[in-house]
């Protein structure tokens, strides 16, 4: 068997393994593709995230009044 025929083998059953350990985990286990990994905060909206620099440019502007 070459290499890449035994590289595949062994992807194939780590493939089957992962799936057979998250049925057995009641799918509480997350196969983790990439960078794409969630960290576990909530995602703001465009809208929200331009609330929050608002105020807060705001209190920059008032606390930077108050020091003169």
């Amino acid at each position: 068997m070459e290499t890449t025929q035994l590289l595949a083998a062994i992807d194939e059953e780590i493939s089957r393994l992962t799936q057979a350990r998250s049925l057995l985990a009641g799918g509480a286990l997350k196969v983790q593709s990439g960078s794409s990994v969630s960290s576990g905060r909530r995602a703001l909206s465009p809208e929200a995230r331009k609330r929050i620099a608002d105020a807060q440019k705001k209190r920059w502007a008032k606390a930077k009044r108050a020091a003169r």
